[in-house]
Protein backbone atom coordinates (compact mmCIF):
# COMPACT_ATOMS: atom_id res chain seq x y z
CA UNK A 1 0.00 0.00 0.00
CA UNK A 2 1.37 3.58 -0.72
CA UNK A 3 3.42 2.19 -3.82
CA UNK A 4 7.53 1.14 -3.48
CA UNK A 5 9.45 2.76 -1.33
CA UNK A 6 11.43 4.42 -3.96
CA UNK A 7 7.85 5.98 -4.47
CA UNK A 8 6.93 7.08 -1.40
CA UNK A 9 10.81 9.02 -0.93
CA UNK A 10 9.87 10.57 -3.90
CA UNK A 11 7.00 11.84 -2.78
CA UNK A 12 8.08 12.41 0.78
CA UNK A 13 10.85 15.28 -0.94
CA UNK A 14 8.02 16.97 -3.56
CA UNK A 15 6.22 17.63 -0.21
CA UNK A 16 9.39 19.13 1.61
CA UNK A 17 10.13 20.71 -1.16
CA UNK A 18 6.89 22.37 -1.67
CA UNK A 19 6.70 23.20 1.89
CA UNK A 20 10.81 24.86 1.62
CA UNK A 21 8.85 26.98 -1.19
CA UNK A 22 5.32 27.70 1.09
CA UNK A 23 7.33 28.78 3.98
CA UNK A 24 10.25 30.81 2.18
CA UNK A 25 9.32 34.54 1.90
CA UNK A 26 8.16 35.71 -1.31
CA UNK A 27 9.40 39.34 -1.98
CA UNK A 28 7.97 41.15 -4.63
CA UNK A 29 9.35 43.86 -6.66
CA UNK A 30 10.46 46.64 -3.67
CA UNK A 31 10.51 50.58 -4.76
CA UNK A 32 13.31 52.72 -2.97
CA UNK A 33 11.09 55.83 -3.02
CA UNK A 34 13.55 58.11 -1.03
CA UNK A 35 16.95 57.80 0.59
CA UNK A 36 16.94 60.11 3.53
CA UNK A 37 19.89 61.14 6.30
CA UNK A 38 20.18 62.04 9.99
CA UNK A 39 23.53 63.11 10.93
CA UNK A 40 24.19 62.89 14.84
CA UNK A 41 27.43 63.70 16.86
CA UNK A 42 28.59 60.40 17.41
CA UNK A 43 26.89 58.56 14.62
CA UNK A 44 25.02 58.82 11.05
CA UNK A 45 21.29 57.08 10.17
CA UNK A 46 20.87 56.79 6.63
CA UNK A 47 16.92 55.41 5.71
CA UNK A 48 15.47 54.36 2.64
CA UNK A 49 11.72 54.47 2.57
CA UNK A 50 10.32 51.16 1.04
CA UNK A 51 7.03 50.57 -1.11
CA UNK A 52 7.06 47.17 0.67
CA UNK A 53 9.22 44.33 2.55
CA UNK A 54 12.22 44.20 0.92
CA UNK A 55 15.52 41.28 1.32
CA UNK A 56 18.42 42.94 1.77
CA UNK A 57 21.92 42.45 2.54
CA UNK A 58 25.00 44.99 4.38
CA UNK A 59 28.67 44.92 4.32
CA UNK A 60 31.40 46.88 4.53
CA UNK A 61 34.42 47.11 1.86
CA UNK A 62 37.84 49.03 2.63
CA UNK A 63 40.66 51.18 0.87
CA UNK A 64 38.32 53.61 0.28
CA UNK A 65 35.84 52.17 3.33
CA UNK A 66 32.57 51.88 1.91
CA UNK A 67 29.27 50.21 3.05
CA UNK A 68 27.46 48.41 0.48
CA UNK A 69 23.36 47.69 0.72
CA UNK A 70 22.33 44.86 -1.96
CA UNK A 71 18.20 45.04 -2.68
CA UNK A 72 17.06 41.95 -4.01
CA UNK A 73 14.34 42.72 -7.00
CA UNK A 74 14.31 46.51 -6.09
CA UNK A 75 14.74 49.42 -7.80
CA UNK A 76 14.99 53.60 -7.44
CA UNK A 77 12.23 55.55 -8.06
CA UNK A 78 14.02 58.71 -7.92
CA UNK A 79 17.64 59.96 -7.97
CA UNK A 80 19.60 60.57 -5.28
CA UNK A 81 20.22 64.30 -4.64
CA UNK A 82 20.20 67.34 -2.40
CA UNK A 83 21.77 66.33 0.63
CA UNK A 84 24.28 67.80 3.00
CA UNK A 85 27.11 65.21 4.17
CA UNK A 86 29.10 68.37 6.14
CA UNK A 87 28.24 67.30 9.53
CA UNK A 88 27.90 63.46 8.67
CA UNK A 89 30.17 60.69 8.71
CA UNK A 90 29.60 60.01 4.65
CA UNK A 91 31.32 61.85 1.87
CA UNK A 92 28.48 60.51 -0.73
CA UNK A 93 25.84 58.16 -1.31
CA UNK A 94 25.88 56.11 -4.89
CA UNK A 95 23.43 53.96 -6.14
CA UNK A 96 23.59 51.16 -8.94
CA UNK A 97 21.18 48.65 -11.09
CA UNK A 98 22.66 44.82 -10.32
CA UNK A 99 22.21 41.93 -12.85
CA UNK A 100 18.97 40.54 -12.13
CA UNK A 101 16.77 43.33 -11.06
CA UNK A 102 18.63 44.24 -8.05
CA UNK A 103 19.57 47.72 -6.52
CA UNK A 104 22.88 48.52 -5.43
CA UNK A 105 23.33 51.58 -2.72
CA UNK A 106 26.77 52.34 -2.37
CA UNK A 107 27.55 54.48 0.84
CA UNK A 108 30.94 56.26 0.57
CA UNK A 109 32.87 57.00 4.25
CA UNK A 110 34.69 59.25 5.27
CA UNK A 111 36.40 56.48 7.91
CA UNK A 112 36.19 52.75 8.74
CA UNK A 113 32.36 52.41 10.60
CA UNK A 114 30.32 49.74 11.82
CA UNK A 115 26.80 49.73 10.13
CA UNK A 116 23.71 47.92 11.94
CA UNK A 117 20.96 47.88 10.24
CA UNK A 118 17.20 46.70 10.93
CA UNK A 119 13.63 47.14 9.55
CA UNK A 120 10.85 49.52 10.44
CA UNK A 121 7.49 48.80 9.65
CA UNK A 122 4.89 51.13 8.38
CA UNK A 123 3.22 53.65 11.05
CA UNK A 124 1.49 56.99 11.11
CA UNK A 125 4.23 59.11 9.39
CA UNK A 126 5.79 56.46 7.13
CA UNK A 127 5.56 53.35 5.31
CA UNK A 128 8.54 50.43 5.46
CA UNK A 129 11.67 51.48 6.04
CA UNK A 130 15.15 50.53 6.22
CA UNK A 131 17.45 51.76 8.44
CA UNK A 132 21.08 51.70 8.74
CA UNK A 133 22.89 53.59 11.46
CA UNK A 134 26.39 53.83 10.89
CA UNK A 135 28.90 54.49 14.15
CA UNK A 136 32.60 55.06 14.16
CA UNK A 137 34.63 52.05 14.41
CA UNK A 138 37.36 52.89 16.84
CA UNK A 139 33.88 52.90 19.45
CA UNK A 140 33.40 49.32 18.61
CA UNK A 141 35.13 48.01 21.76
CA UNK A 142 34.88 50.89 24.15
CA UNK A 143 33.15 50.42 26.80
CA UNK A 144 30.88 52.87 28.36
CA UNK A 145 32.06 53.95 31.90
CA UNK A 146 30.90 56.36 34.29
CA UNK A 147 33.75 58.14 36.23
CA UNK A 148 33.30 58.72 39.88
CA UNK A 149 32.29 62.29 40.79
CA UNK A 150 35.62 64.05 41.59
CA UNK A 151 35.64 65.85 44.91
CA UNK A 152 35.97 69.53 43.73
CA UNK A 153 34.26 72.19 45.32
CA UNK A 154 32.12 75.19 43.97
CA UNK A 155 31.21 73.15 40.99
CA UNK A 156 27.83 73.98 38.55
CA UNK A 157 24.93 72.31 39.41
CA UNK A 158 24.38 70.03 35.87
CA UNK A 159 20.88 70.02 34.46
CA UNK A 160 20.67 67.54 31.41
CA UNK A 161 18.05 68.75 29.19
CA UNK A 162 16.07 66.19 26.58
CA UNK A 163 14.32 67.00 24.20
CA UNK A 164 12.08 64.07 23.02
CA UNK A 165 12.32 61.83 19.92
CA UNK A 166 14.28 63.42 16.92
CA UNK A 167 15.42 62.42 13.47
CA UNK A 168 13.16 59.92 11.94
CA UNK A 169 11.46 59.56 15.14
CA UNK A 170 8.68 63.18 14.67
CA UNK A 171 6.74 62.09 18.01
CA UNK A 172 3.09 63.07 17.74
CA UNK A 173 2.07 65.55 14.62
CA UNK A 174 -0.15 68.13 15.48
CA UNK A 175 -3.27 68.62 12.86
CA UNK A 176 -1.54 71.27 10.56
CA UNK A 177 1.36 69.20 10.66
CA UNK A 178 3.47 70.29 13.56
CA UNK A 179 6.70 67.78 14.48
CA UNK A 180 6.98 67.26 18.08
CA UNK A 181 10.47 66.71 17.74
CA UNK A 182 10.63 70.23 16.58
CA UNK A 183 8.80 72.02 19.12
CA UNK A 184 10.23 70.18 22.10
CA UNK A 185 14.24 71.01 20.69
CA UNK A 186 12.84 74.75 21.11
CA UNK A 187 11.89 74.50 23.99
CA UNK A 188 14.70 72.85 25.42
CA UNK A 189 16.54 75.29 23.71
CA UNK A 190 15.25 78.06 25.62
CA UNK A 191 15.92 76.34 29.03
CA UNK A 192 19.42 75.98 27.84
CA UNK A 193 19.88 79.22 27.57
CA UNK A 194 18.01 80.36 31.12
CA UNK A 195 20.03 77.50 32.73
CA UNK A 196 23.50 78.39 31.39
CA UNK A 197 22.47 82.18 32.40
CA UNK A 198 22.00 81.43 35.97
CA UNK A 199 24.67 81.55 38.06
CA UNK A 200 26.42 78.00 39.09
CA UNK A 201 24.12 75.90 36.78
CA UNK A 202 25.31 74.43 33.56
CA UNK A 203 23.09 73.16 31.06
CA UNK A 204 24.13 69.76 29.13
CA UNK A 205 22.02 68.89 26.01
CA UNK A 206 20.99 65.17 25.40
CA UNK A 207 19.67 66.31 21.72
CA UNK A 208 20.87 69.27 20.33
CA UNK A 209 20.22 68.60 16.85
CA UNK A 210 17.51 66.81 14.44
CA UNK A 211 18.70 63.60 15.19
CA UNK A 212 17.78 59.91 17.14
CA UNK A 213 19.20 59.31 20.57
CA UNK A 214 17.59 55.86 22.09
CA UNK A 215 15.62 56.24 25.37
CA UNK A 216 19.09 54.08 27.20
CA UNK A 217 21.25 56.19 26.11
CA UNK A 218 19.88 59.32 27.24
CA UNK A 219 19.89 58.24 30.09
CA UNK A 220 23.62 56.88 29.68
CA UNK A 221 24.34 60.59 28.24
CA UNK A 222 23.26 62.64 31.37
CA UNK A 223 24.81 59.62 33.99
CA UNK A 224 28.41 59.85 31.82
CA UNK A 225 27.87 63.99 32.00
CA UNK A 226 27.25 63.80 35.66
CA UNK A 227 23.84 65.31 35.82
CA UNK A 228 22.26 66.52 39.08
CA UNK A 229 18.94 66.17 37.40
CA UNK A 230 17.20 64.77 34.07
CA UNK A 231 13.95 66.53 32.72
CA UNK A 232 12.88 65.22 29.01
CA UNK A 233 10.71 67.45 27.22
CA UNK A 234 7.53 66.57 24.95
CA UNK A 235 4.37 67.66 23.83
CA UNK A 236 1.36 65.29 24.63
CA UNK A 237 -1.09 64.05 22.03
CA UNK A 238 -4.96 62.08 22.36
CA UNK A 239 -7.35 61.09 19.86
CA UNK A 240 -9.82 63.81 21.25
CA UNK A 241 -8.59 67.12 20.21
CA UNK A 242 -10.20 68.93 23.25
CA UNK A 243 -7.73 67.56 25.40
CA UNK A 244 -5.30 70.66 26.49
CA UNK A 245 -2.88 71.20 29.57
CA UNK A 246 0.49 70.59 30.84
CA UNK A 247 1.49 67.39 33.04
CA UNK A 248 4.35 66.22 34.47
CA UNK A 249 5.56 62.76 35.62
CA UNK A 250 8.07 60.90 37.92
CA UNK A 251 8.49 57.47 37.64
CA UNK A 252 6.28 54.62 39.07
CA UNK A 253 7.32 52.48 41.86
CA UNK A 254 6.96 49.04 39.33
CA UNK A 255 9.32 51.17 36.97
CA UNK A 256 11.89 51.76 39.61
CA UNK A 257 11.83 48.00 40.73
CA UNK A 258 12.27 46.24 37.38
CA UNK A 259 14.79 49.04 36.57
CA UNK A 260 16.56 48.16 40.09
CA UNK A 261 16.36 44.49 38.91
CA UNK A 262 18.13 45.04 35.28
CA UNK A 263 21.12 47.38 37.42
CA UNK A 264 21.55 44.00 39.57
CA UNK A 265 21.37 41.83 37.22
CA UNK A 266 24.76 44.08 35.26
CA UNK A 267 26.26 45.53 38.22
CA UNK A 268 29.49 44.17 37.14
CA UNK A 269 29.34 46.60 34.23
CA UNK A 270 28.05 49.62 36.39
CA UNK A 271 30.69 52.67 37.10
CA UNK A 272 29.26 53.67 40.03
CA UNK A 273 25.97 55.25 41.65
CA UNK A 274 26.18 58.65 43.00
CA UNK A 275 28.82 59.28 46.26
CA UNK A 276 30.97 56.85 44.10
CA UNK A 277 29.58 53.84 45.66
CA UNK A 278 30.20 50.84 43.74
CA UNK A 279 28.14 47.82 42.88
CA UNK A 280 30.70 45.53 41.14
CA UNK A 281 32.48 44.56 44.46
CA UNK A 282 29.23 44.12 46.86
CA UNK A 283 27.25 41.00 47.48
CA UNK A 284 23.90 40.62 46.36
CA UNK A 285 22.38 41.43 49.23
CA UNK A 286 23.92 44.71 50.04
CA UNK A 287 24.36 45.59 46.33
CA UNK A 288 20.10 45.36 46.32
CA UNK A 289 20.07 47.58 49.45
CA UNK A 290 22.41 50.22 47.95
CA UNK A 291 20.61 50.67 45.21
CA UNK A 292 17.54 50.75 46.83
CA UNK A 293 18.50 53.23 49.36
CA UNK A 294 19.79 55.46 45.76
CA UNK A 295 16.87 54.56 44.01
CA UNK A 296 14.37 55.91 47.03
CA UNK A 297 16.47 58.85 47.20
CA UNK A 298 16.36 59.79 43.48
CA UNK A 299 11.94 58.99 43.70
CA UNK A 300 11.66 61.54 46.08
CA UNK A 301 13.94 64.15 44.90
CA UNK A 302 12.26 63.57 41.40
CA UNK A 303 9.36 63.81 43.10
CA UNK A 304 9.59 67.63 44.81
CA UNK A 305 11.44 68.99 41.77
CA UNK A 306 8.17 67.69 39.71
CA UNK A 307 6.01 69.13 41.72
CA UNK A 308 8.26 72.75 41.73
CA UNK A 309 8.36 72.82 37.93
CA UNK A 310 4.26 71.93 37.80
CA UNK A 311 3.85 75.15 40.17
CA UNK A 312 5.53 76.42 37.72
CA UNK A 313 3.39 75.34 34.75
CA UNK A 314 0.31 76.34 36.35
CA UNK A 315 1.52 80.24 36.92
CA UNK A 316 1.92 80.03 33.28
CA UNK A 317 -1.04 78.43 31.68
CA UNK A 318 -3.28 75.58 31.92
CA UNK A 319 -2.24 72.00 33.08
CA UNK A 320 -3.97 68.76 32.65
CA UNK A 321 -4.05 67.43 36.44
CA UNK A 322 -3.05 69.63 39.63
CA UNK A 323 -0.73 66.52 41.06
CA UNK A 324 2.38 65.05 39.95
CA UNK A 325 2.16 61.55 37.73
CA UNK A 326 3.63 58.56 37.71
CA UNK A 327 4.59 56.19 34.86
CA UNK A 328 7.53 53.49 33.58
CA UNK A 329 9.28 56.25 31.24
CA UNK A 330 12.07 54.60 30.23
CA UNK A 331 14.16 58.06 30.06
CA UNK A 332 13.25 58.27 34.15
CA UNK A 333 14.62 54.98 34.95
CA UNK A 334 18.12 56.09 36.14
CA UNK A 335 18.89 55.49 39.50
CA UNK A 336 20.64 57.73 40.89
CA UNK A 337 19.20 60.91 39.06
CA UNK A 338 16.37 62.87 40.08
CA UNK A 339 14.33 62.48 36.83
CA UNK A 340 10.89 63.86 34.98
CA UNK A 341 9.36 64.41 32.09
CA UNK A 342 7.31 67.34 31.08
CA UNK A 343 4.37 67.15 28.56
CA UNK A 344 4.15 70.70 27.72
CA UNK A 345 1.09 71.18 26.19
CA UNK A 346 -1.32 68.69 23.87
CA UNK A 347 -0.16 68.92 20.24
CA UNK A 348 -2.92 67.24 19.24
CA UNK A 349 -5.34 70.26 20.25
CA UNK A 350 -5.19 73.33 17.66
CA UNK A 351 -5.13 76.21 20.22
CA UNK A 352 -2.46 74.30 21.87
CA UNK A 353 -0.34 73.25 18.74
CA UNK A 354 -0.67 77.21 17.18
CA UNK A 355 1.11 78.18 20.75
CA UNK A 356 3.68 75.26 20.81
CA UNK A 357 4.94 76.98 17.39
CA UNK A 358 4.99 80.24 19.05
CA UNK A 359 8.53 81.74 20.25
CA UNK A 360 7.08 83.41 23.13
CA UNK A 361 4.79 80.59 24.37
CA UNK A 362 8.44 78.25 23.86
CA UNK A 363 10.14 81.08 26.58
CA UNK A 364 7.31 81.10 28.49
CA UNK A 365 7.02 76.96 29.25
CA UNK A 366 11.07 77.20 29.42
CA UNK A 367 11.13 79.73 32.08
CA UNK A 368 7.88 77.94 34.16
CA UNK A 369 10.44 74.91 34.26
CA UNK A 370 13.43 76.95 35.25
CA UNK A 371 11.33 78.36 38.01
CA UNK A 372 10.94 75.42 39.43
CA UNK A 373 14.24 74.34 39.33
CA UNK A 374 15.91 76.96 40.47
CA UNK A 375 12.97 76.10 43.64
CA UNK A 376 14.07 72.73 44.10
CA UNK A 377 17.78 73.66 44.10
CA UNK A 378 17.36 76.20 46.27
CA UNK A 379 16.36 74.17 48.73
CA UNK A 380 17.99 71.30 47.93
CA UNK A 381 21.56 71.96 46.88
CA UNK A 382 24.62 69.30 45.71
CA UNK A 383 26.79 69.72 48.60
CA UNK A 384 29.81 70.09 46.93
CA UNK A 385 28.40 72.86 44.19
CA UNK A 386 28.68 76.79 44.39
CA UNK A 387 25.14 77.01 45.26
CA UNK A 388 25.58 75.27 48.56
CA UNK A 389 28.70 77.38 49.35
CA UNK A 390 26.96 80.29 49.21
CA UNK A 391 23.74 78.94 50.95
CA UNK A 392 20.06 78.90 49.51
CA UNK A 393 17.60 81.20 48.62
CA UNK A 394 14.20 81.87 48.90
CA UNK A 395 12.21 84.06 47.50
CA UNK A 396 9.18 84.96 49.58
CA UNK A 397 5.10 84.33 47.67
CA UNK A 398 2.20 85.58 48.61
CA UNK A 399 0.94 84.25 51.85
CA UNK A 400 4.03 83.03 53.66
CA UNK A 401 5.84 83.89 56.42
CA UNK A 402 8.41 83.61 58.85
CA UNK A 403 7.75 81.23 60.91
CA UNK A 404 6.14 79.36 57.57
CA UNK A 405 9.92 79.49 55.63
CA UNK A 406 11.64 77.98 58.88
CA UNK A 407 9.71 74.98 59.10
CA UNK A 408 9.57 74.54 55.86
CA UNK A 409 13.76 74.27 55.39
CA UNK A 410 14.02 73.08 59.05
CA UNK A 411 15.58 76.17 60.52
CA UNK A 412 15.11 77.90 63.71
CA UNK A 413 13.67 81.50 63.37
CA UNK A 414 16.75 82.77 65.11
CA UNK A 415 19.06 81.86 62.75
CA UNK A 416 16.90 82.20 59.98
CA UNK A 417 16.67 86.46 61.17
CA UNK A 418 20.31 86.55 62.30
CA UNK A 419 21.33 85.03 58.78
CA UNK A 420 19.14 87.75 56.72
CA UNK A 421 19.64 90.97 59.31
CA UNK A 422 16.26 90.71 60.28
CA UNK A 423 14.83 92.29 63.70
CA UNK A 424 11.20 91.41 63.82
CA UNK A 425 9.05 88.70 61.45
CA UNK A 426 8.31 91.48 58.89
CA UNK A 427 8.81 90.68 55.39
CA UNK A 428 7.27 90.96 52.08
CA UNK A 429 6.22 89.50 48.98
CA UNK A 430 9.23 89.37 46.53
CA UNK A 431 11.94 89.47 49.22
CA UNK A 432 15.12 86.77 48.68
CA UNK A 433 15.74 85.16 52.36
CA UNK A 434 19.22 83.69 52.37
CA UNK A 435 18.35 80.42 53.89
CA UNK A 436 21.00 78.81 56.50
CA UNK A 437 21.56 75.29 57.22
CA UNK A 438 20.01 73.68 60.45
CA UNK A 439 23.43 74.25 62.33
CA UNK A 440 23.58 78.27 61.71
CA UNK A 441 26.11 78.08 58.71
Amino acid sequence: MGGSPMVRLAKTICVLWLSLILLTPAYADVQVQALRMWPAPESTRVVMDLSGPADYHVFTLDNPPRVVVDLKRARLTRPVSGMSYERSLLRDIRTAVRDGGGLRVVLDMRDNVRPESFVLPPNQGYGHRLVIDLHPQRTRTVARQVPTRPPAQNRDIIVAIDAGHGGEDPGAIGPSGTYEKDVVLAIARALQQLVDREPGMRALMIRDGDYYISLRERVERARAGRADLFISVHADAFHDQRARGSSVFVLSDRGASSEAAKWLAKRENAADLVGGVRLDDKDDLLASVLLDLSQSASLEASTEVAQRVLEGLKRAGTVRKRQVEHAGFAVLRSPDIPSILVETAFISNPEEERKLRDARQQRALAQAMMDGIRAYFMRNPPPDTLWAQRGRRHVIAQGETLSVIAQRYSVSLDNLRQANGLNGDLVQVGDVLRIPYAGGG
